[in-house]
């Protein structure tokens, strides 16, 4: 099942359970795929999909902080609850090895010795840790690993 019909049937579940709160988010996931369809004339992916949803997560994440200063109990536990809801839809993490050999793997098949080839090896490392890394950490992990 693609993950944009597994989005669908999420939302049709959701109305049957009565689950507002997160029919309201799947809603939100939608019609985000939609509006990128309709902007870019073209048909997502699941990979593309996967970006969006993480992206998703990642605003969530960046909010939270913000919301705890304001002293927003409320809003913290939404967000709280939407990245959970959120994170369902990504594959497993990456654990510290995993994430270790693939960066390995890309400066080697990048042939990048320096900060100035990091963009080819990020080029090579993105599209396989997508959703299941934290691209900032990722970065830093190859900045460290090119001596920067």
């Amino acid at each position: 099942m693609s993950l944009k019909a597994r989005v669908t049937a999420d939302m049709h579940a959701a109305m049957r359970a009565g689950e507002k709160d997160r029919l309201s988010l799947i809603r939100m996931i939608q019609a985000a795929i939609q509006q990128r369809e309709v902007d870019e004339r073209i048909t997502l992916d699941d990979v593309q999909v996967l970006a969006l949803i993480d992206k998703m997560v990642k605003q969530r994440r960046e909010s939270l902080p913000l919301f705890e200063a304001g002293g927003r109990a409320d809003l913290v536990a939404k967000e709280t609850a939407e990245i959970g809801w959120l994170t369902g839809y990504l594959p497993a993490q990456l654990g510290e090895q995993e994430l270790e050999q693939v960066i390995r793997a890309a400066i080697a098949a990048s042939g990048a010795a320096t900060m100035k080839d990091m963009g080819r090896a990020m080029a090579l490392i993105r599209p396989q840790v997508q959703g299941r890394a934290d691209m900032a950490a990722v970065s830093a992990r190859l900045k460290a690993a090119l001596g920067g």
